[in-house]
């Protein structure tokens, strides 16, 4: 049994005519032959309508009712959808997410994939040509609905092409592929044909948002073959797969962009052990992301600790560290959100110097300060004012001359 599994988010699925549209992206592997899994989300604008609902009706909405309130917009995309294929003489039929099911843990919002019953959906496969299945939704063991957060019907589709051995999962959007940078940003930006896993995870943790990061994480994890690509053309997208010789020959395959960014400076900091620990511990149990950390030399017993936090978490980042001050033995607090970061990103700076020093250097030429810097293996990270954004991804693109893909020589 050859099977495909197709995703198309909210602006695909918006109304009647996008439907339509995508109807004819189903039939074309349905007439080839497969068996086809259309993984849908909520009707672009419903999830947002839903959870302002919610909050209209609570001050501070249970979190499992809310699960289950907002899940009601995948339900209808797929009921519709099925309407459709059904017209058409498909034998199809809807699938929510408790019905598959997809098993889930208990954290409601955000929850994540334990396990999906495959031979359960073998059975409805050999019954049926095309499963509408609902996106972003499980249950957890209590049966109680949940979600996945953000984006989770691309991690859905990819937890149902990996539980099935898909031969492929098509993610459908609303552009064509994934692109050496943000299009809106840089007019020079350039499709990407492929691009390896590792890169992948790192653009989306940086805030690309063609992919939610947990679905390529989970595309790695069991060698899920991915293709990015637009609902409203027929052309080739983008192949998210394994590295091969040819995707480390390239030194930098994109730069990606996060202006969802704060500073927090904590001044004089006693430098003994265990510091560190109270600083990012309670953090960590706020559930806040730190992501760069700088320690300066100490002196005289004291240093400054500096580090990024989400902007959304500034207040509760201070509130917490307001309340260590006399343990951690700090003098003062900083905060700035008029941050961001801005990350050249490529698997080939593996086996290659000199791409660093080449972004500082492209950064100095325009006279862009950069505050900090971290560093992985395919990636090396900036953090500028945020009023330079845009100056400097479009500096960095032409610096690699990722308009034209020619980045495979040395710097």
């Amino acid at each position: 049994m050859n099977i495909v599994v197709q995703k198309f988010g909210g602006t695909s699925v918006r109304n009647l005519e996008c439907q339509r549209q995508v109807m004819q992206k189903v039939l074309r592997p349905y007439r080839e032959g497969n068996k086809v899994i259309v993984v849908l989300s909520a009707m672009a604008g419903e999830t947002n309508r839903l959870l302002a609902l919610a909050d209209e009706w609570s001050d501070n909405p249970d979190p499992a009712e809310r699960d289950s309130l907002v899940s009601t917009g995948e339900q209808v995309s797929c009921a519709l959808f099925a309407m459709l294929l059904k017209q058409q003489g498909v034998k199809a039929r809807s699938v929510l997410g408790f019905q598959a099911p997809v098993c889930t843990n208990n954290a409601f919002g955000s929850a994540r994939i334990t396990d999906i019953d495959s031979e359960k959906l073998q059975k409805m496969l050999n019954e049926y040509d095309v499963l509408v299945v609902a996106g972003f939704q499980g249950c957890d063991a209590e049966q109680r609905i949940t979600t996945l957060g953000r984006g989770g019907s691309d991690t859905s589709a990819v937890a149902m092409a990996a539980a099935l051995d898909a031969d492929v999962c098509e993610i459908y959007t609303d552009v064509p592929g994934v692109f050496t940078t943000d299009p809106n940003m840089c007019t020079e930006a350039r499709k990407i044909d492929r691009i390896a896993y590792d890169e992948m995870l790192e653009m989306a943790s940086m805030g690309a948002k063609v992919l939610q990061i947990r679905s390529v994480e989970f595309a790695q994890k069991y060698n899920v073959t991915v293709h990015v690509r637009s609902t409203f053309s027929d052309e080739p997208g983008t192949i998210v797969t394994q590295e091969d010789e040819t995707m480390e020959s390239v030194l930098v395959s994109g730069i990606a962009y996060d202006k969802d960014q704060a500073r927090i400076t904590l001044v004089h900091v006693k430098d003994t052990p265990g510091v560190s620990a109270a600083i990012f511990s309670p953090l960590a149990e706020q559930n806040i992301l730190v992501d760069m950390i700088v320690q300066n030399p100490s002196k005289d017993g004291k240093t400054d600790m500096t580090f990024t936090v989400p902007r959304a978490d500034v207040d509760q980042t201070i509130k917490t560290l307001e309340k260590l001050q006399y343990e951690i033995g700090y003098e003062e607090l900083h905060s700035n959100i008029n941050v961001s970061k801005v990350s050249i990103i490529g698997v080939g700076m593996r086996n290659h110097s000199g791409v660093a020093s080449k972004a500082f250097q492209s950064l100095a030429d325009e006279n862009i300060n950069i505050l900090m810097i971290s560093t992985s293996e395919i990636k090396v990270t900036c953090l500028i004012d945020d009023k330079y954004t845009e100056l400097a991804v479009r500096t960095l693109h032409n610096a690699f001359q990722l308009e034209n893909g020619d980045t495979t020589e040395t710097p």
